[in-house]
């Protein structure tokens, strides 16, 4: 499932390179991305523009990653921003750590990982990629902890709903999506009002 492209990322990286790397990564994921090689424009730029993340490089001319979130955070305590950098010091991970940063990524970067850590940083921020897939995942979480608590398998489920074990195993795991007379059955086997199961979203 691609990211939303309302999710803007601002990259700040003197070095082409990394840069394009980045700006590829994230574009793949569907997210909107906007490069930006000076540092001493990240501030004006996040006047102009609402973004969501930005992702930081640390050694740059002008202006160090460090100093420049520093600034973000006299302008802005609440944007996730990831620090990178390909000579992490204890210094930088102190002054970093200081003002908040989301997280810290090494470079040059594992791909697999660095995605997984956007997508973290999105979701600590409350900022979802994919409002149906956490609407999945927040009626299945509910249905295996009202199950849980009851101390009904999900064979015992089955047999009350008449719905197969591997559905409902699917329902619970967010891989399918149930039916409203699916979500019905189950909700009237758990004893629950159906408005419970989306309690949550």
């Amino acid at each position: 499932m691609r990211g939303s492209p309302q999710i803007k990322i601002l990259v700040v990286d003197d070095e082409p390179d990394n840069a394009q790397l980045f700006q590829a990564l994230l574009s793949r994921e569907g997210y909107g991305v906007i490069t930006l090689a000076d540092p001493t424009k990240v501030l004006s730029m996040l006047k102009e523009h609402d973004f969501h993340l930005v992702i930081l490089d640390v050694m740059m001319p002008k202006m160090s990653g460090t100093e420049v979130l520093e600034k973000i955070r006299t302008f802005d305590d609440d944007i996730a921003v990831i620090i990178a950098t390909g000579f992490p010091t204890v210094e930088s991970a102190v002054a970093s750590l200081k003002n908040a940063a989301s997280d810290y990524v090494r470079k040059p970067v594992d791909p697999p990982v660095f995605i997984e850590t956007v997508k973290r940083v999105l979701d600590k921020k409350g900022i979802t990629r994919d409002p149906e897939a956490e609407l999945h995942r927040s009626i299945g979480r509910f249905i295996r902890e009202g199950r849980t608590r009851q101390n009904l398998t999900l064979k015992q489920l089955a047999r009350r709903t008449g719905l197969s074990v591997s559905l409902l195993s699917q329902i619970e795991r967010a891989e399918s999506s149930a039916s409203i007379a699916s979500l019905y059955r189950i909700a009237s086997a758990l004893r629950v009002r159906m408005s419970e199961l989306f309690a949550d979203v």
